[in-house]
């Protein structure tokens, strides 16, 4: 049995289904609370390679009530790059329909940034990865979204659903990282605490 170190706990504040299954896996005392909505907006000058982590801080400042002695918050927030153009949620089908055209048979960046905090630490990070996805048909695409409406994913799809069956031929970096949280990272990070 894994000795949880310091007797902390720790609490994930997310809205995403994904973060809580992959924290969940970890086997970790673990809170998870409905992280209040946040404006995320970011600076222009913000690079799309700083935003994840600019977000996940302030998803972190909006849930900061929540620490206490013994826990430690994480926060996250996830965003696909397209040669060097931040992709975001879709707002509609034909949104999702234009972002997941143009994703079809080109590489993007998925990065994830993550704020771990408690009273007298923080630790914020971004990790990447590299998907490359096949072509799609106009067809796949509509199907993708009929039966498995991504509108709450960064980029429109979820890796683990059947679009990244059927499209992804390969990913540089981490799988869960694509799924919204780098787990392994995660892990390592908060035994650091």
């Amino acid at each position: 049995m894994l000795s949880w170190p310091k007797n902390k706990r720790v609490i994930l504040a997310s809205a995403s289904p994904r973060r809580k299954m992959l924290m969940e896996g970890l086997d970790i005392p673990l809170v998870i609370v409905q992280a209040s909505r946040v404006d995320e907006s970011y600076p222009d000058v913000l690079s799309p390679e700083k935003i994840p982590a600019y977000l996940a801080g302030k998803k972190a400042d909006g849930a900061q009530d929540l620490l206490t002695a013994d826990t430690i918050l994480v926060t996250a927030d996830t965003l696909v790059i397209l040669n060097g153009e931040v992709i975001e949620k879709p707002q509609d089908k034909a949104h999702a329909r234009e972002m997941l055209s143009r994703l079809s048979g080109n590489m993007h960046r998925v990065l994830t940034g993550v704020c771990m905090r408690s009273v007298d630490k923080e630790i914020c990070f971004t990790a990447e990865s590299k998907v490359y996805f096949g072509k799609l048909s106009q067809d796949e695409i509509d199907y993708y979204i009929n039966t498995y409406k991504p509108f709450d994913k960064a980029g429109a799809y979820g890796i683990q659903e059947w679009i990244g069956y059927v499209s992804v031929e390969r990913i540089e970096g981490s799988f869960y990282n694509v799924m919204g949280l780098p787990v392994h990272q995660v892990y390592q990070y908060l035994k650091e605490f």
